[in-house]
């Protein structure tokens, strides 16, 4: 008999939904599998829970990054707050938990941490024989990711599987598979950019810069836009204006004036040809959400990184300057400047470009999937906890 899988995200941002998607193709690809369904953990919770955890978080994104900077920081201590949070997400997802009984899954994938505790307790209880396992949707760590009861937790780089064993997780439960993502970003044809490019009415020859504003279309890309019309080199610029009408009318407009500076510039919004976009494309400027990078690791595609979300985004962005994926512009008063730079260095372009490749892991998903499906393994008791000093991570929040 088939096994049943249940994939749990939510809609807090939109990576978390998109690692999800990509899951539920990989498990619907298999043998194995009887049913998938992949649910947005929000959508069964009260509505002011929910505007909690997804409106608030845009708004403070937009309107107060530096608090949730200090927020990620101070609330990023293993242990300390999980009871607190699992009594505030009970009181508040009764549906959700009514669901996930009523479905009764072999096999539970989350993407979010939010219902992973409550799967966790869940098993921990004995009110559901399912096996959980755990798909960290960035290239760092965050304690709130941690769970009491697991069976397997995969992450997107070696190092953080370090991490995760000094906080006394058995490394043989922690495998390094890398963000999921559509594999449609790493499949690669000889000669496949200039086609691409004739294809989407672009110039074969001159750079294409892809400028992101975010799914949610929270970003400063009109202040981008003015930036990159001081480029020395002619190029073509393809703005993402994502889920934001009123920002893609004002990138219209801008976009006129710039056609005197002799840039060609397109204004996009939200697409589901993205991976296209980016094979096209010589840079991507834009925030290092989890998804995003991972997106163009797989699709070979340098990063210029502005305005990074004060915490993982951060945290992201530290590893992929480590790699030599991406450069980061800290004043739009540079950003011609630098990506001037960097088109005027082809050879280093290529060297980010080979890094890329080198770091990505487009096959995530499959990887997840196929190692669910080939293992039978009991839940694990995460309380190996006294591995690292409380003091350890008091200095690290004082420093």
């Amino acid at each position: 008999m088939g096994k049943r899988i249940l994939i749990l995200s939510a809609s807090a941002g939109t990576g978390h939904l998109r690692a999800a998607a990509a899951l539920e193709q990989a498990f619907k690809g298999m043998p194995e599998v009887d049913e998938v369904r992949s649910m947005d953990a929000l959508k069964y919770t009260n509505r002011l829970f929910r505007d909690f955890y997804s409106k608030l978080y845009t708004q403070l994104v937009e309107k107060s990054p530096t608090f949730l900077g200090w927020w990620y920081k101070t609330s990023d201590e293993p242990w300390r707050t999980d009871r607190m949070r699992l009594m505030l997400d009970r009181l508040n997802t009764v549906p959700l938990i009514k669901k996930i009984s009523n479905f009764n899954p072999d096999i539970t994938v989350c993407t979010h941490y939010l219902p992973a505790t409550l799967i966790s307790h869940l098993i921990t209880e004995g009110k559901l024989q399912a096996r959980l396992s755990i798909v960290v949707t960035d290239l760092d760590f965050h304690a709130m990711w941690l769970t009491r009861t697991f069976h397997r937790y995969f992450v997107a780089l070696e190092e953080t599987k370090v991490h995760l064993g000094k906080l006394g997780l058995p490394l043989d439960r922690i495998t390094v598979s890398g963000i999921p993502i559509d594999p449609v970003f790493g499949v690669h044809h000889h000669g496949e950019q200039k086609r691409i490019r004739l294809e989407l009415g672009l110039d074969p020859d001159l750079p294409v810069l892809l400028v992101s504003a975010g799914a949610l279309g929270v970003s400063p890309a009109e202040v981008v836009l003015e930036s990159l019309m001081e480029l020395q080199h002619p190029a073509q610029i393809i703005i993402l204006a994502g889920k934001n009408p009123a920002l893609e009318e004002k990138l219209h407009l801008l976009s006129a004036n710039a056609r005197a500076s002799g840039l060609r510039i397109t204004s996009l919004g939200y697409t589901k040809e993205i991976h296209r976009w980016m094979k096209a494309a010589t840079l991507m400027i834009g925030k290092p959400g989890g998804l995003t990078l991972s997106e163009c690791m797989a699709s070979g595609l340098p990063m210029v990184i502005i305005s990074p979300i004060p915490g993982q985004e951060e945290r992201n962005s530290d590893q992929l300057l480590e790699k030599g994926i991406a450069i980061k512009c800290n004043d739009y008063t540079t950003l011609a400047y630098k990506v001037d730079m960097l088109l005027a260095d082809p050879d280093r372009l290529l060297r980010m470009h080979r890094q890329a490749l080198a770091w990505a892991k487009p096959g995530a998903a499959e990887l997840i999937a196929q190692t669910l499906l080939d293992e039978d393994l009991p839940s694990q008791r995460a309380v190996e906890l006294g591995k690292i000093p409380n003091q350890w991570w008091h200095g690290w929040l004082k420093w």
